[in-house]
């Protein structure tokens, strides 16, 4: 008589049974965890959030070129400048862009030969040539750019824009930042001070013009299994559900259970989000995508920004950096365009291809602009301008091909239509569907807002 033994072989049947009860498991500890946090009455903050209206935005891709772009040698055409070489001024002697602007679709928007692939989309843009903002330094106007506020610690934009409409994917992050700027605020660029910890950006990439965005740091687990690391969360979560029982309100405790339950999750979605390999072999190249092409890194990022946006996240920002020229402005404005220039201009068409630019709100601009005026010993670059600069808007409910506001005949200051950085934000909130005045958060004893108490919403650029 054989000896019984109770060792079971491994097919491949067992295996499979095996793998499906553990995939069983983490789906029916998902339902659990939702089930306890409906039952005890908690609503995650990232949920779906009523606007204050319809607006006709549903998200943001907002394009930032670190350093401070040349208005007057890409958007700002200033005719009078180009017959006023060396003419000496309070400021020094005046530089004639090297660059010709031509008129480009039925609005004949007058656009630098430097983008002649965003020329392209001219119909679409609204080119707001009368922004300036309060200081001529890189640190404060970037952080202004992002806050709001130069002198205090404040929440960024898409951070307040992610607390006021929640994100539409509870897999993903409501708020993105791909390739942020390493200095000048740094996370605070992004973060979500005063706001629970939820809404602050995740970071993509490292920092540096020439990053490509394409990997988010602790991504993976290389110590546990999902379904380990899942009953892990689970007692961790227990903990701390009974701590919040216990507190009463706390949004400290509230951000850390979200942020567990996100980071979770985002261990599978982001890398489905990130992985271009199954784009067609055309989209790739529309975007300037491999060969070792100039446009590579920043085509990666603009075509990750469109798979974000797709996949339900609310805000997205690009970085890219080296746009302070104070000398060598034509060869290094001329590489800056060069890497931006197409990939820009495949977003919006790959956007509009897929329906969805009238809903989504792209923003193009500096933290400031630059002087019309000489620098440097070969006088080849700008300084400085906070007094004066372009911002471009498209889709979004945004008026195409129009030219909001103006600065001065040489491009020096803004004069007429004048739009500040705190009516900029009024108007990205309220094509969103949110009132600056109306968004507020309560923190030591007063009502903060995004716009502080200043903010215009820019109502002749609205469709």
């Amino acid at each position: 008589m054989p000896q019984e033994t109770t060792d079971f072989p491994i097919t491949r049947r067992s295996v499979l049974q095996t793998a499906s009860c553990g995939f069983g498991y983490l789906a029916f500890a998902g339902l659990c965890a939702r089930a306890r946090a409906s039952e005890s009455g908690y609503r995650s903050p990232l949920a779906p959030k009523a606007p204050h209206f319809e607006g006709p935005a549903k998200r943001v891709i907002f394009l930032f070129m670190q350093g401070g772009p040349s208005h007057v040698d890409t958007f700002d055409y200033k005719p009078v400048l180009q017959k006023s070489a060396d003419k000496g001024t309070k400021r020094g002697k005046l530089l004639p862009s090297p660059w010709e602007f031509k008129p480009h679709g039925k609005s004949r928007l007058r656009i630098s030969t430097l983008f002649p692939e965003i020329s392209k989309h001219a119909d679409k843009l609204c080119l707001i040539n009368g922004m300036h903002t309060d200081n001529p330094a890189h640190p404060q106007a970037t952080i202004m750019m992002h806050t709001g506020s130069i002198n205090f610690v404040r929440p960024s934009v898409g951070a307040w824009t992610v607390y006021g409409l929640g994100s539409n994917n509870q897999d993903l992050p409501g708020f993105i930042t791909i390739n942020p700027p390493p200095r000048l605020g740094g996370a605070q660029n992004y973060g979500s001070a005063f706001l629970p910890a939820c809404f602050q950006g995740t970071r993509i990439g490292g920092a540096g013009r020439k990053s490509s965005g394409g990997s988010l740091p602790n991504l993976s687990n290389a110590n546990l299994d999902p379904v380990a690391q899942r009953r892990q969360f689970d007692l961790i979560q227990t903990m701390n559900r009974d701590l919040r029982d216990r507190s009463g309100v706390n949004h400290e405790i509230d951000g850390i259970i979200e942020s567990y339950e996100l980071a979770f999750r985002m261990q599978k979605a982001v890398p489905d989000v990130m992985d271009i390999q199954n784009e067609k072999a055309g989209t790739l190249e529309s975007y300037g995508i491999g060969k070792g092409q100039a446009t590579d890194a920043f085509g990666r990022q603009c075509l990750m920004a469109r798979r974000f946006a797709e996949a339900g996240v609310r805000y997205i920002q690009i970085t890219h950096g080296g746009w302070d020229q104070h000398k060598n402005l034509k060869s290094r404005l001329t590489s800056n365009c060069g890497a931006t220039d197409r990939p820009i201009a495949a977003l919006l068409d790959d956007l509009e291809r897929r329906k969805m630019l009238d809903d989504t709100l792209v923003v193009w601009t500096g933290e400031f602009g630059r002087t019309p005026t000489g620098q440097g010993g070969s006088k080849d670059g700008r300084g400085h301008n906070n007094r004066g600069f372009t911002t471009w808007i498209a889709g979004g409910g945004i008026k195409g091909g129009l030219r909001h506001g103006k600065t001065d005949e040489s491009g020096a200051a803004a004069v007429e239509d004048k739009v500040h950085i705190h009516d900029l934000h009024a108007t990205i909130l309220h094509q969103l569907g949110l009132d600056h005045e109306k968004l507020t958060y309560r923190y030591a004893g007063r009502d903060f807002r995004l716009t502080d108490v200043y903010g215009q919403v820019v109502k002749e650029i609205i469709a």
